[in-house]
């Protein structure tokens, strides 16, 4: 039996089952390729009670965001633009100076906050893992090398003006003591801004890709607004976003200022969820039969493709791509090798398939036929990327939310 992390509730409803699977980040060094890689099921269910998704057997962060974590937000130019508007716009929406105390959770390399020192705000990280943390210490961005949550924040100097949370909620294990501690950490008319990836477009488009040990919760406003509101904050706004394949811009301040009209995109985004289904049990059932569906026609097409004596290379060692491999059992005798930006993924073997990642460069050596796209949500930032593929009449495709194939 499992229980609902947040409420406690018993946990009756499944959402999706992808099997046994290996850390999505947990890229391999060619040495250690033969001493056998640790692995969990890959399940999800939804609570009845409070709405959240969440996976039913996870690894504690502190085995996944260590020193050997891969992921740096800055390899991505769609990402680093996205984050720049925000902070002209929310320092602006907020009339920040110098002297605001701006922070951001899980705070990477520095990749949002180096932005606000254009503007003469020296801003905080926290972050807890040390690789990417060492980056941005390197870029001048004051960070904390730790784990937030309401001990942590009961220990910070200053209340901050702006907290930041993107991509981090999924992200713990406790999303209640995580919440709690931004109630703790906020100044009494701070502002919070918390980015997530919209579980509605998830089951939409069948992104089953983007569940994995480290998504511990797939969030919809009906969950969030509850969480948010018994730990003492409320939301004001709700902004749509196109990043990672449908997110949304929640803010938040302390349930008792009144400072902050409440937007009307907030009852807006509830209303759109329960027409979804989303305050039913169908709409996750179902789920899970689209995306057994998806497996079997993405089969399909790659071994057509290989039949036909093609070369498939993939491009961009995301963790989503982890998921939609080691689910749909596609290794080396598929995609010849894959290739990534980020220099600390070069040279390792992606965890469970042991495809090889080598340098964008290699594509111009072996001219595969097909490249795929694995990080579909930054399709047309890769495309124009490579570009020169066109060169030796190379067609790019893509999986989710549906193959495509196109030049």
């Amino acid at each position: 039996m499992y229980n609902c992390r947040y409420c406690k509730e018993e946990l009756k409803t499944m959402f999706v089952d992808l099997g046994l699977e290996p850390l999505s980040n947990d890229y391999i060094k060619q040495e250690f390729v033969g001493k056998g890689q640790y692995q969990l099921p890959l399940r999800a269910a939804v609570c009845e009670k409070c709405r959240l998704v969440q996976v039913l057997d996870f690894e504690m962060p502190e085995g996944i965001f260590n020193s050997e974590y891969k992921y740096f937000s800055s390899f991505s130019t769609s990402w680093l633009n996205h984050c720049k508007a925000y902070v002209d716009m929310i320092v602006e929406k907020l009339s920040l100076n110098a002297s605001s105390v701006v922070m951001e959770v899980a705070s990477n390399d520095g990749y949002l906050l180096q932005y606000f020192k254009e503007y003469g705000i020296e801003p905080l990280g926290i972050e807890p893992s040390r690789s990417v943390a060492e980056a941005a210490i390197e870029k001048g961005i004051e960070t904390r090398i730790a784990f937030f949550g309401t001990e942590f924040a009961r220990s910070l100097e200053k209340k901050a003006d702006l907290i930041i949370g993107n991509n981090v909620l999924a992200h713990v294990p406790d999303i209640g003591d995580f919440v709690g501690g931004l109630k703790e950490a906020l100044k009494p008319e701070g502002v919070i801004t918390v980015e997530f990836p919209h579980v509605l477009n998830l089951i939409r488009y069948h992104q089953f890709d983007t569940i994995y040990h480290e998504h511990f919760s797939y969030l919809s406003v009906l969950a969030v607004k509850r969480i948010f509101e018994e730990q003492g904050l409320k939301l004001f706004d709700i902004e749509k976003l196109n990043t990672h394949g449908g997110s949304l811009r929640v803010y938040a301040i302390h349930a008792e200022n009144q400072g902050q009209q409440v937007s009307r995109h907030v009852q807006e985004l509830i209303a759109e969820e329960k027409a979804f289904g989303l305050d039913k049990n169908a709409a996750y059932q179902e789920f899970a039969e689209h995306v057994k569906k998806m497996k079997l026609d993405i089969l399909e097409k790659l071994i057509d493709i290989k039949k036909k004596g093609k070369k498939i290379a993939g491009y961009g060692a995301a963790a989503k791509g982890n998921t939609l491999l080691n689910y749909c059992g596609i290794g080396k005798e598929i995609i010849d090798y894959v290739v990534d930006a980020n220099p600390n993924k070069q040279g390792c073997l992606l965890p469970g398939t042991l495809i090889p990642v080598l340098a964008p460069e290699e594509l111009s050596k072996s001219k595969p036929d097909y490249i795929l796209i694995i990080p579909w949500n930054l399709k047309q930032e890769i495309r124009e990327t490579l570009a020169y593929a066109k060169e030796w009449g190379a067609k790019f495709m893509t999986l989710i939310p549906e193959i495509e194939i196109f030049e």
